[in-house]
């Protein structure tokens, strides 16, 4: 159990550093609740299982060469750049309607899974936590300990998507709308910065 509980806390702390799904967390959760920035975060995490499973199997190294770099910091800043500027010019829409919502909810999801997919750190962070994390397990207790080890990972990622739906909603429930404005401004502006900063690797790539 001390074991489960430690990689819980791994998981709440490779979460809480900011940075574009919390930003999109933050928006989603002040224009339309908890459930949008829960679904951001659960799209994040999917991507996160994704690179998880292939760094397990050993297929994700490739991932890590230039070529590629350069083409997911690439495509980091197409998707960043875009939903920034889109997050920016809607910061002060009114609520979604009914039929909005329904294909927001489908947004949300998708875009924090692009946002974890798309991101080269997101990668390289897995390939050197999780590859450590399955060379200790197989000297531990094999699969089952790794399995137990991932188990107590997602835990923590999922109680910190957890916090930051909550935070974002009960902004939306008690801030003015100025403020929810201004939030939501501030989080499509991170996402700009982001999505610029991946356009710059992205030249330092071709150009290395």
């Amino acid at each position: 159990m001390n074991a489960f509980l430690t990689y819980v806390v791994l998981g709440l702390s490779l979460s809480a550093p900011i940075g574009p799904i919390n930003a999109a967390q933050l928006d989603r959760g002040a224009r339309f609740g908890f459930l949008h920035a829960w679904l951001v975060g659960l799209g994040a995490m999917a991507a996160d299982a994704l690179y998880m499973l292939l760094i397990y199997f050993g297929v994700a190294h490739f991932l890590d060469t230039a070529f590629m770099r350069t083409l997911l910091w690439s495509f980091g800043f197409f998707v960043l750049v875009y939903t920034g500027i889109e997050t920016m010019r809607s910061s002060s829409a009114p609520l979604a309607g009914r039929g909005s919502e329904v294909a927001s909810r489908l947004g949300s999801l998708r875009s924090g899974f692009l946002m974890a997919l798309l991101n080269p750190l997101n990668i390289l962070f897995w390939l050197g936590i999780y590859g450590s994390i399955i060379a200790g397990s197989s000297g531990q207790g094999g699969l089952s300990m790794l399995l137990l080890h991932s188990t107590g990972i997602f835990a923590g990622i999922l109680l910190w998507d957890a916090v930051m739906a909550t935070l974002a909603s009960s902004l939306k429930r008690f801030a003015s709308a100025r403020l929810l404005q201004g939030i939501s401004a501030a989080a499509g502006l991170s996402l700009l910065v982001f999505g610029l900063y991946f356009g710059w690797k992205a030249l330092a790539e071709l150009a290395a």
